[in-house]
C-alpha cells in the first residue's frame, strides 16, 4: 500500500472519477500524488480561487501494486519528461480523449515550473526540440490520476482530510 494524497477545499471519502475537469494533463479523473507538499500547494491554490473554501488534504491508501499486477487493468506510466508524456498532455489539453484507453495513468505534473514550456510549445513560440530540452532539466513530480470508477471503489481507500 503507499500513501497518497488529494488537495482540495473539501473533504473527499468518496472520489469520483466523473467529477474531474476534461482537458487535464491525463484527462477526465481522479488526482491524487504520492507527494504531499505538492498536495498541499494544489490546495492553496484552489482556495484562492475558490475563496469560500478552506485548503485540505485529503489522505488515502492506494494499493498500486495491485492495480499494475492485475493484467486486466489498462496501467500508462511515464518515468520521466519525454516525447511521449508531452505528446499526451499536449492532446489531452487540446481536448484529445486519448486517455479513456487507459484506467490508470501515472507521470509528471505540468505544474508551474514546466507550464510554460508547455505553453509556449503549444501556441508555436518553440519546436518541440527546445521544449524537449527545457523539460529535461526539470525533476517530474507525481501525479496518478485514476480514471476507472470501479478501480477507485476497490483499490483507494479514504484515511483522513487534514485541514491546511
Amino acid at each position: 500500500m503507499m500513501k497518497v494524497y488529494h488537495g482540495s477545499t473539501v473533504k473527499v471519502e468518496q472520489p469520483l472519477v466523473a467529477v474531474g475537469r476534461e482537458n487535464l494533463d491525463f484527462g477526465k479523473g481522479f488526482y491524487v500524488t504520492t507527494l504531499e507538499e505538492q498536495a498541499e500547494r494544489w490546495a492553496r491554490t484552489i482556495a484562492r480561487l475558490r475563496p469560500q473554501g478552506k485548503p485540505c488534504v485529503n489522505c488515502y491508501e492506494l494499493d498500486y501494486e495491485g492495480i499494475v499486477q492485475n493484467p486486466q487493468n489498462r496501467v500508462l506510466s511515464f518515468a520521466e519528461y519525454n516525447e511521449g508524456w508531452l505528446d499526451f498532455v499536449v492532446g489531452c489539453r487540446n481536448g484529445l480523449t486519448q486517455w479513456k484507453e487507459y484506467d490508470v495513468i501515472e507521470g509528471g505534473v505540468a505544474n508551474d515550473r514546466v507550464f510554460d514550456t508547455i505553453e509556449n510549445y503549444m501556441v508555436g513560440q518553440i519546436d518541440k526540440q527546445t521544449a524537449l530540452g527545457r523539460l529535461r532539466y526539470q525533476l517530474p513530480n507525481n501525479q496518478i490520476c485514476l480514471l476507472n470508477q470501479c478501480l477507485v471503489n476497490r483499490y483507494l481507500k479514504f484515511l483522513e482530510c487534514n485541514s491546511l
